[in-house]
C-alpha cells in the first residue's frame, strides 16, 4: 500500500499546484500584458494632456459683457484660438466643432464651443454660418495661452475642456470630425457629469 499512498500524496500535490497556478493566472496575466505586451493602439483619437485648471481669467464677449470661463462649468467646451479675420485653417477648425457637436444628436446641449479671438477685429460675415451658437469672446492680454499647452502655437488646434473646468484633451491641426465625434460620443456615455 505504500505507492497507492505515494501516488495520492502525488495527485494532492499536483491539484494544489493546479489550484494555485489557477489562482495566480490573472495576476500573471495582468504582469505580462502590462510590461511584456504593451498595446500599441489607443482609443482616444485626440491627444490626453494632463489635465489642468483652466484659469478663471475675465475675457470680454464681442458686445463687451464680461465673460468667464466658469460660466461653462458643467458643460464639455470645444475652444478654439484664432483671429477674427478666420484665415484657413480657422473655418474648418469651427466646421469640424460643429459637426462634433451636431453628430451627439439629443447629447448635444451639454457641448459648448468657445471661440476665443486673438485680436480685436471683428470676425467676417461669412463665417457667421459655422459660428450660429459659438461663444465668441476676447483673450487678447488674458494669459489664457500659457494655460493651454501646444506644441508651435493654441491656433493649430482645437481643446476640450471637461465639465468641472478642466483642460484635458487637444484635437490636431488638421482633425477629423468624425473620429472628434467619437471621442466626444465616448466621453458624454460614460461621463455622468456634464
Amino acid at each position: 500500500m505504500p505507492d497507492a499512498d505515494q501516488a495520492l500524496r502525488r495527485r494532492g500535490r499536483l491539484n494544489a499546484f493546479f489550484i494555485l497556478l489557477v489562482c495566480a493566472a490573472p495576476t500573471i496575466a495582468a504582469y505580462l500584458a502590462y510590461y511584456v505586451w504593451q498595446p500599441q493602439g489607443r482609443v482616444n483619437y485626440g491627444e490626453l494632456i494632463e489635465p489642468r485648471a483652466v484659469p478663471s481669467a475675465t475675457l470680454a464677449a464681442l458686445d463687451g459683457r464680461p465673460f468667464a470661463f466658469s460660466d461653462l462649468k458643467g458643460k464639455w467646451v470645444l475652444v478654439h484660438f484664432d483671429d477674427a479675420a478666420c484665415v484657413e485653417p480657422c473655418p474648418q477648425k469651427l466646421f469640424n466643432m460643429r459637426q462634433a457637436r451636431a453628430a451627439q444628436g439629443r447629447e448635444m446641449d451639454r457641448i459648448e464651443r468657445l471661440w476665443i479671438v486673438l485680436d480685436d477685429g471683428v470676425p467676417a460675415p461669412e463665417v457667421a454660418r459655422l459660428t450660429e451658437d459659438v461663444r465668441i469672446v476676447r483673450g487678447r492680454g488674458a494669459n489664457l495661452m500659457e494655460a493651454f499647452p501646444a506644441p508651435e502655437s493654441v491656433r493649430d488646434h482645437v481643446f476640450l475642456v471637461d465639465p468641472l473646468g478642466n483642460l484635458m484633451l487637444r484635437f490636431p491641426r488638421d482633425a477629423d470630425p468624425r473620429k472628434m465625434m467619437k471621442d466626444l460620443q465616448r466621453l458624454l456615455k460614460v461621463s455622468r457629469i456634464g
